[in-house]
């Protein structure tokens, strides 16, 4: 199918699968129609409907019984809305359930979730080649992907500033098993082939990294033109500044679907623990191999963990990570547990699903279905 025997909301990723979910939603009085929201401004949205670009903002009594900040709609996030007669604006009633989403922990004393970008089917964590390299980063981006039920990718991005991008590329390989890793330049117009094989029509893919890794400069190669504007960055620790301001979506000349967001000083993960063991699944293979089953990998005996950070084979700041990154989440766990009771205490109703939840409904209505 060509870009012109497509409907609007086929170009921007719209398929059977969403079509039947949306069928199976509970019906409204309301004639309502599927968008997508294409970039978020606090709690204004742009969406794309079969019409076109509209404006919108959720129903009041949406926004009421919205539990978390994760329960508003996201960029990617397909969506129901009610169209307003003679306007362009809409009105948002229902969140068709995520097939994935990345979250963080957001900013502040009270945990809470944040949607970075939803529906993905593959996201690139980008890195930059210069003095912002930082494998131990690269790791922590690497448990939110796979939390998220996306496809990780690592682009190292400014391949131009290094003399072996090869030797980088290895040293990301030896953390991500079976990751794809691709060192790219978009000065020398290096490496875009070797990424044609995510960006084809109908997929969706997000870019996160921080700022300075060249996500803007990355889309703005592979768009053909420049969507988004560039900044330096300043020469003395390589660290970028803030150029995307808010999420946006934008369609490729291949058909693709690209989420550029803004970059991040720091990651703070949420409810990771899937992708915690995706990421360090060499570290658990070790401790299955322990003579004791509850072996802490300190002084046991027997113990592979420490058998193996003495021979090489395990990296100490790769394990250093490891013991880290397991105990901010148990502290994100505990957190969450003492403000759900709180919540739940002081307004008598349980919290609504989490988005694994709706990963799961979203896998079920299309089960049902077969």
């Amino acid at each position: 199918m060509t870009k012109q025997d497509m409907t609007m909301l086929q170009v921007y990723g719209w398929n059977e699968q969403w079509s039947l979910l949306a069928e199976q939603m509970p019906q409204q009085e309301k004639a309502l129609v599927p968008a997508r929201i294409t970039a978020q401004f606090s709690k204004q949205y742009r969406i794309i409907t079969q019409e076109g670009e509209q404006s919108a903002i959720v129903t009041g009594k949406y926004e009421y019984e919205a539990a978390s900040k994760s329960d508003f709609p996201a960029v990617g996030d397909w969506v129901m809305v009610e169209p307003l007669q003679g306007e362009s604006r809409a009105v948002i009633h229902k969140l068709l359930p995520r097939k994935s989403a990345v979250t963080r922990k957001e900013a502040g004393s009270v945990p809470d979730e944040q949607i970075i970008a939803a529906n993905m089917d593959t996201v690139f964590i980008i890195n930059a080649l210069n003095k912002d390299f930082n494998v131990r980063r690269i790791e922590r981006y690497l448990i939110a992907v796979w939390e998220s039920g996306a496809a990780p990718v690592v682009l190292l991005t400014k391949a131009d500033l290094c003399e072996s991008p090869e030797a980088y590329v290895a040293e990301v390989e030896a953390v991500a098993p079976g990751v794809p890793v691709h060192a790219v330049s978009s000065l020398m117009d290096q490496g875009k082939e070797q990424l044609q094989a995510y960006l084809v029509q109908g997929k969706t893919v997000a870019i996160t990294g921080t700022s300075g890794a060249g996500k803007s400069t990355l889309l703005n190669w592979l768009s053909g033109q420049e969507v988004q504007r560039v900044q330096g960055i300043r020469e003395e620790d390589a660290r970028g500044r803030h150029t995307t301001t808010h999420r946006e979506l934008f369609v490729l000349p291949s058909g693709a679907i690209m989420v550029d967001t803004p970059g991040m000083r720091e990651l703070q993960l949420w409810d990771s623990e899937e992708g915690f063991e995706a990421t360090f699944a060499d570290i658990a293979t070790l401790a299955q191999q322990c003579r004791f089953h509850d072996c802490r990998h300190e002084t046991e005996a027997g113990c592979a963990v420490q058998e193996a950070l003495q021979d090489g084979t395990l990296d100490a700041k790769r394990y250093a990570n490891y013991k880290k990154t397991e105990r901010e989440l148990a502290h994100i766990a505990r957190k969450e547990k003492v403000s759900t009771r709180r919540q739940n205490k002081s307004s008598g109703k349980s919290s609504r699903k989490s988005d694994r939840d709706r990963k799961g409904t979203y896998q079920q209505l299309l089960y049902d279905d077969e």
